[in-house]
């Protein structure tokens, strides 16, 4: 975690934002942390403790528009924003059904275009979802009631794409 790009989280009021256990900067501070308990490499952890700047599929409020990018890449380095960017961009309805297959499409939200993800990219995006999702899981027990069992069926499917401790985990939370 970097103290420009928590500077910049703080700026754009994620300290004051609702969020399942807390506020949106604890949820990425906890995002942040599972990722480096999990062994993450420093770019990965990174884009965990950002991953809501550009917004997502499942949560629209944008922290910093995409004409801004270079900022964040200032505060992270070149690989974790475009971590960020991925996971922000994906249609999560059009993608997360083939993530796991070698010939999924991953379509961009943003533009719309639809290309295959090499498998780094894709056990880096799934490995982020699950430490966003378990962390709002592990806090709220509304969340998980309501979403658990879809997750687990979503995570036993990318199952070949997270690492060791992310399954432990997913199983211990959802399990």
């Amino acid at each position: 975690m970097t103290e420009q790009a928590l500077a910049m989280l703080r700026s754009a009021g994620a300290e004051t934002m609702d969020h399942p256990g807390g506020t949106l900067l604890a949820h990425l501070g906890r995002v942040s942390g599972l990722l480096a308990s999990w062994g993450a490499r420093p770019a990965l952890v990174s884009a965990g403790l950002c991953h809501a700047f550009y917004g997502t599929d499942g949560f629209p409020v944008a922290l910093l528009p995409l004409n801004r990018r270079a900022e964040l890449v200032d505060a992270v380095g070149e690989e974790a924003e475009a971590l960020v960017h991925f996971y922000a961009s994906c249609d999560r309805k059009a993608s997360y059904p083939s993530l796991a297959t070698d010939d999924g499409g991953f379509t961009d939200r943003f533009t719309g275009v639809v290309t295959r993800p090499t498998v780094r990219q894709r056990r880096d995006f799934a490995e982020l979802t699950a430490a966003n999702e378990l962390d709002i899981a592990a806090v709220s027990p509304e969340m998980r009631a309501r979403f658990g069992p879809a997750l687990l069926e979503l995570f036993t499917r990318w199952r070949p794409l997270l690492s060791g401790p992310a399954w432990e985990h997913c199983r211990a939370v959802l399990g």
